[in-house]
């Protein structure tokens, strides 16, 4: 149920990068909501045309949702973890990522033919 989404203009890394970094994100983001691996799912999509205070300098955007309700100590925890791995892995400041966080209720996330509410 918990999904974390990649964004970027910067240029993709090579696909065996983009795995272990997918793979790295499902585990922290597994982690930071106590919820099971076997549940998160990731997804990275590069070189998307996109502009950020008015330049298109590298910049990133993250969705990460999750049915239940998310702290406001995880979403800061979440933040600085995931901020710090895009910027380490593909390249992207801090400061040109955005983080947007939704909680989902049960009944608004399918899986299996059923919903989790």
């Amino acid at each position: 149920m918990p999904l974390i989404k990649i964004q970027t203009s910067a240029p993709v890394p090579a696909k065996n990068q983009v795995e272990a970094m997918l793979k790295d994100l499902s585990a922290k983001l597994a982690k930071h909501t106590g919820k099971p691996e076997s549940y998160v799912m990731t997804a990275f999509e590069g070189e998307i045309p996109m502009t950020f205070a008015g330049t298109t300098d590298p910049v990133c955007y993250i969705e990460i949702k999750s049915v239940g309700t998310m702290k406001p100590e995880q979403t800061q925890a979440m933040s600085q973890d995931f901020c710090q791995e895009i910027n380490q892995k593909l390249g992207v400041p801090q400061n040109r990522i955005y983080i947007e966080f939704a909680d989902a209720k049960g009944y608004m996330w399918g899986w299996n033919g059923k919903t989790f509410g």
